[in-house]
């Protein structure tokens, strides 16, 4: 326990005085932690959060944890340091590390639905405004009251789009960054509706709207399946519950039947 104390005190000290410096340790190895990465790490971010947290100081965060966390186990195990006490140390550190990805993959999943549910309703309010501006307008405009989930790609696709970059690419990186239902298919009908003549628009819009509500009608079929699902299951543990006690009452009653004999 001495050792544990002390070493959490030098670690302490070097960070205080900068002679160990997370920073520049992260950005002197940031290829290599580039690696490590998961590739859908921002979306789960994104997911959880919006864009009220910045995802690569939150993995920077993971980096600084786990190596303190294996320096505080080598420290644990100085007295016996070995070959296999060090793997020891690697593997919690990674566990620790992995913790962060982990809990925003079970938030992700948890909330699958009402993720996926997001898309259809923002890009109804999307497509009013598309009805009265060009499609990076309407973009433009759209992020207020856009999800928060959706804000940070909004705004790259939109910075790009404003770049000058008038191919499919920034709508595409959009639909790869949110792997949501039928994104890729939806960003894909955005970009031709912003294509072609003023004349013809309304046609696309026409045929935007329907792919649009036959989204919100799969979301709505989704939620009515789930809230029945949920019903079913809360009716089966309510008959289960009183199909016990029924049994345990008469139970009770036979034995003090047979207690009175």
């Amino acid at each position: 326990m001495e050792v544990i104390i002390v070493g959490a005190i030098l670690i302490g000290v070097l960070l205080y005085n900068r002679t160990i410096d997370g920073k520049k340790f992260i950005k002197d190895n940031e290829v290599i932690f580039e690696h490590l990465k998961e590739s859908d790490y921002d979306f789960l971010v994104a997911a959880r959060y919006g864009d009220k947290v910045d995802p690569v100081a939150l993995y920077n965060k993971r980096i600084k944890m786990a190596f303190i966390t294996i320096v505080v186990f080598l420290f644990i195990f100085l007295a016996d340091l070995s070959a296999i006490n060090i793997v020891l140390s690697i593997l919690i550190g990674y566990v620790v590390f992995k913790s962060n990805y982990n809990s925003l993959r079970t938030y992700y999943k948890k909330h699958l639905h009402e993720i996926d549910v997001m898309l259809p309703y923002y890009l109804k309010g999307l497509e009013i405004l598309i009805q009265h501006y060009t499609v990076p307008v309407a973009l433009a405009r759209s992020i207020n009251d856009a999800p928060d989930i959706f804000k940070p790609g909004l705004r790259e696709m939109i910075a790009k789009i404003d770049a000058g970059d008038s191919s499919i690419d920034p709508y595409m990186d959009f639909a790869n960054q949110y792997p949501v239902r039928d994104s890729m298919r939806m960003m894909r009908l955005l970009y031709r509706l912003g294509l072609g003549k003023q004349e013809d628009k309304q046609e696309r819009l026409l045929m935007f709207s329907r792919t649009v509500s036959n989204l919100q009608n799969k979301a709505r079929e989704t939620k009515y399946k789930e809230r029945l699902n949920h019903m079913e299951g809360q009716t089966m543990i309510m008959l289960v519950a009183t199909g016990a006690g029924v049994m345990i009452l008469i139970l009770f009653a036979m034995l003090y039947m047979f207690t009175n004999l």
